[in-house]
């Protein structure tokens, strides 16, 4: 994606559209209305560049196309359009049903209003936003209306360059995949998406997801629909940690972004739950818990990869070392990778990415990638990971599994054995493994410390004759110290 195109440079528009709503609906109601439009905006879109290449599983119909909507944009009966749009595209593909929005038409809303949203939205060239276009928007809201929403349950839009990255460490090429927090579908999408770009055939892969939000869930079901993936996202909206809706399957491949660092998630009414074979999680933080899930649900070959926030590397609360230290010793940890922060849209906070695989290539070992350095910021809140930053990154992890031209680097990489890692209390932070890169001159990091030491022993060592100088020429101008 071009720099200053997607969400990041069409923020002004966004507010536009659901500024035109203000007084008539609550805030909290905007995104919903925003969405649905953009939907339909989107789909259009897409059946307009893809006319020969679409998912033949999903069709949108003559009275859902955008051109369609936007002859009627200035009429008083564009809400009942829009309603019948929805109601059109429902019927032509039977997993949207009930899915849609379906609320453009009533009393509370003023078609004058809605309709001059349409017109906002029009302007939009919807595929320079990233794939996942829906859930971004979606979140962009969320954080616009943090306060009225309630944001602080470390829940957040997962970067387009994460999912990118995350699925390219791991892999998935077959079998069943799963995200247990799936949100807006970006990961299942993406992963969707490299399955088809090697082999062609998304039915390659069977896709599973749950996710707690309702609306969220619709999202989900909508993003993967459009693009023809078929996907069992269980029987409803639901909390993976307390109703796992998949409990006695098992699977090949395992992408999350789980909430961060959620303090009330159940853990009294969990207690005696066979998930927790590495102890049971911390009552106030539920990291552990997703960590904990995550390995419950992989299969005897299977590879995970978990966003996480930082804490859940070296935290010790309530048990939460001995956890780490029992994922580490039976050898499920693969690799850690310390992200750069601002990759968030509505937090700046750095987080890692977890992988674990059962069966590994490097028994023993662990890789540690400190990846803090790279991204490029866009604007000054956010910093997104360029397919070079992604290309680097798991480019070292594939090379250090096939065990080819793999080498360690100061300041960049490091393969830890067991050992090491029970040396430094098991605490899994890169930077305490990687060290430090040699300095532009070359001079390595060791040697140019010992200089800076002798350097401010030399100085401290003469603090006392300095004291007594300058005590004395107080003591000149009759002063004491």
């Amino acid at each position: 994606m071009t720099k200053g195109t997607g969400l990041a440079g069409m923020e002004s528009k966004l507010w536009m559209a659901a500024d035109k709503l203000r007084g008539s609906i609550a805030p909290t109601r905007y995104k919903d209305i925003v969405l649905g439009i953009l939907f339909l905006k989107y789909i259009s879109d897409r059946e307009k560049r893809d006319e020969n290449k679409r998912p033949k599983s999903f069709r949108v119909p003559e009275e859902a196309r955008w051109t369609y909507i936007m002859e009627r944009a200035d009429t008083a009966e564009i809400g009942f359009t829009l309603d019948e749009a929805f109601r059109a595209i429902e019927r032509g593909n039977k997993r949207l049903s009930g899915v849609l929005p379906i609320r453009y038409s009533g009393e509370e809303l003023d078609p004058r209003r809605i309709g001059e949203v349409v017109a906002v939205i029009d302007s939009f060239d919807t595929l320079t936003i990233e794939e996942d276009a829906l859930g971004r928007v979606y979140e962009y809201f969320l954080g616009k209306f943090a306060s009225l929403l309630g944001q602080g349950d470390g829940e957040f839009y997962t970067p387009d360059g994460v999912v990118k990255l995350l699925v390219e460490m791991i892999g998935p090429v077959s079998g069943t995949l799963y995200d247990p927090c799936c949100g807006s579908g970006g990961m299942l999408v993406q992963a969707s998406r490299a399955v088809q770009a090697q082999s062609g055939r998304i039915s390659n892969l069977s896709v599973f997801g749950q996710e707690m939000n309702a609306a969220t869930r619709r999202l989900a079901i909508m993003n993967l629909t459009v693009r023809g993936v078929e996907a069992d996202l269980g029987r409803t909206n639901g909390d993976t940690l307390r109703a796992d809706q998949f409990m006695d399957r098992k699977f090949d491949n395992i992408l999350a972004n789980p909430p961060f660092n959620v303090s009330d998630w159940g853990q009294e009414s969990l207690l005696e739950d066979p998930r927790w074979q590495w102890g049971v999680p911390a009552k106030g933080n539920a990291n552990y818990a997703w960590l904990s899930h995550t390995l419950a649900k992989l299969a005897p070959s299977g590879v995970a990869g978990i966003v996480l926030a930082n804490g859940s590397l070296t935290s010790r609360i309530s048990g939460e070392g001995d956890l780490r230290r029992e994922m580490i010793e039976r050898d499920k940890v693969d690799c850690i990778v310390s992200l750069p922060d601002k990759l968030f849209y509505t937090t700046g906070i750095p987080v890692s990415l977890w992988l674990f695989r059962n069966g590994k290539r490097r028994k023993g070992e662990v890789l540690f990638l400190d990846a803090r350095s790279r991204g490029t910021m866009v604007n000054r809140k956010l910093r997104e990971l360029e397919e070079t930053d992604i290309g680097e990154i798991a480019g070292a992890y594939h090379r250090w599994l096939a065990d080819c031209k793999y080498q360690d680097k100061a300041g960049w990489c490091k393969s830890a054995s067991i050992a090491d890692i029970r040396e430094r209390d098991y605490l899994l932070t890169p930077a305490r493994y990687v060290g430090v890169k040699e300095t532009e001159e070359g001079e390595p990091f060791g040697e140019k410390m010992d200089k800076l030491v002798a350097e401010l022993a030399e100085l401290m060592s003469q603090t006392p004759i300095l004291d007594e100088r300058i005590k004395k020429s107080l003591r000149a101008i009759g002063y004491e110290l």
